[in-house]
């Protein structure tokens, strides 16, 4: 498959605000702060996994760039007013106070593309309790849907063992959603998408040439490869597995020669397939024409392939939906507030005590620990400040500064640092059975540590 690499076009739509994609009890809350006194008390939240999903070492963190878009996007208009006052859904002191809204705290965060642990805590975020709290279930949204993807998305690439992976889950979940796995899935390390938005919005490559319906279109299946090579060349992908695959790789090598650039299938045995179609390509003198395989695979399918001639996959399903773990768990918390509005007000720590969902209070900072060979072995998570050892990395960078967004990347940026943090754990983290995360979490409660 050739990949296309889309126009570059800006990251951020503002022709939608995002101020309504959050739950109606943040709404409520804020208004009775208002009522009480409280919404302007400095406040800190948190957003941390308690788990990973059963048997996964590791997390990866994705959404942070479209997060901070949807913060920046976060404004109450007219219309949105409009329906929250009229739906007695907030009181018009609390539409005057969000008519006037606009994140001006500060937040934290893991950078794009790294991993996480159980506790870590991916993003901390300070301001008013009031503007604060307002963003919980737009960061959680976002952050919970990428995460997930990127998290299965990386194991997949893990399998493949550095084959190439095109994301085609576009046709399995809801089509905003589809743009976000794409560009999750690149995040991890996957090749190419099908998805053209994901290219136009986020330049991800893409990548596609035909399905089933184009072969059932033509008369015979010679006339469909004519057609496509005609169209889009000698290095294009065929798929041979509408009718019988010997007869239509047979038909690709007589159309096309050695230079044919992939054929691909779909269903069977990809496994005996694949092994059957290396046979007869290598017969027919086409050495160079790659296989591809799609159907339904998972990390668990692409592993059990490693040893057989293909040499790339295609993912829909499994993909979009997380591999079994569609969200990533991810949890807002407070952890810390002052007892007043004054900016100098000292803060104080705050947890839940909730039997099964407990939390620790205090603003946390993380260090994810390096041993003398390059691997980590600890994700040292504190209330206090945590000093690095030479070869330890801090992981928390800024992302907001005073309301200003300050930490936007470019997505290979985010790419590049995922290889590098998975280069980075233990080898078992890459195993697909079931096991305990990577590298332990460890707690310091205050005071530095070296």
């Amino acid at each position: 498959m050739v990949p296309i690499v889309a126009r570059k076009v800006p990251l951020v739509d503002l022709g939608d605000g995002t101020a309504l994609l959050t739950d109606r009890y943040e709404l409520t809350m804020l208004q009775a702060a208002l009522r009480s006194g409280t919404a302007g008390r400095r406040a800190i939240f948190e957003v941390f996994a308690r788990h990973l999903p059963a048997g996964r070492r590791y997390g990866v963190v994705a959404g942070i760039g479209r997060l901070l878009d949807a913060i920046e996007a976060f404004r109450f208009d007219a219309a949105e007013l409009e329906f929250l006052t009229s739906n007695d859904i907030v009181d018009e002191p609390t539409a005057h106070w969000l008519e006037e809204y606009r994140f001006s705290g500060n937040v934290w965060g893991y950078a794009e593309g790294d991993c996480y642990f159980p506790d870590s805590p991916i993003l901390v975020v300070e301001g008013t309790f009031g503007e604060a709290v307002l963003l919980e279930t737009l960061a959680l949204s976002i952050l919970n849907h990428d995460c997930a993807i990127a998290s299965a998305a990386s194991r997949m690439v893990q399998a493949a063992q550095g084959r190439p992976l095109i994301e085609m889950g576009s046709r399995r979940t809801h089509e905003r959603a589809a743009v976000a796995a794409a560009r999750a899935a690149y995040i991890a390390g996957f090749t190419t998408t099908s998805n053209l938005e994901a290219g136009r919005r986020h330049g991800v490559p893409t990548a596609g040439t035909s399905a089933h319906s184009f072969t059932l279109l033509h008369d015979g299946e010679r006339h469909a490869f004519e057609a496509q090579l005609a169209s889009l060349g000698h290095g294009t992908t065929l798929l041979v597995d509408t009718y019988d695959v010997e007869r239509a790789v047979r038909t690709a090598v007589e159309l096309a020669g050695p230079s044919l650039g992939a054929v691909r299938i779909d269903s069977g045995d990809l496994g005996v397939m694949a092994r059957r179609v290396r046979d007869q390509l290598d017969a027919l003198g086409a050495r160079d024409t790659r296989i591809v395989v799609t159907g339904d695979l998972d990390e668990f399918g692409i592993a059990a392939l490693a040893a057989t001639p293909v040499d790339g996959y295609g993912v829909g399903t499994s993909l979009v939906t997380g591999s079994g773990a569609p969200t990533a768990s991810l949890v807002y918390k407070l952890v810390a507030r002052s007892d007043g509005p004054e900016p100098g007000a000292p803060m104080r720590p705050v947890a839940k005590r909730s039997t099964g969902k407990p939390s620790r209070g205090g603003r946390k900072t993380a260090v994810r620990r390096v041993d003398g060979h390059g691997v980590a072995y600890a994700e040292t998570v504190s209330t206090g400040q945590l000093v690095p050892g030479p070869r330890d990395r801090l992981l928390q960078v800024p992302l907001v500064r005073d309301g200003k967004v300050i930490g936007r990347e470019a997505l290979r940026e985010a790419r590049e640092r995922h290889a590098r943090a998975v280069a980075e754990l233990p080898t078992t983290a890459i195993q697909l059975s079931r096991g305990e995360p990577a590298i332990p979490t460890e707690f310091i409660n205050g005071g530095p540590r070296p």
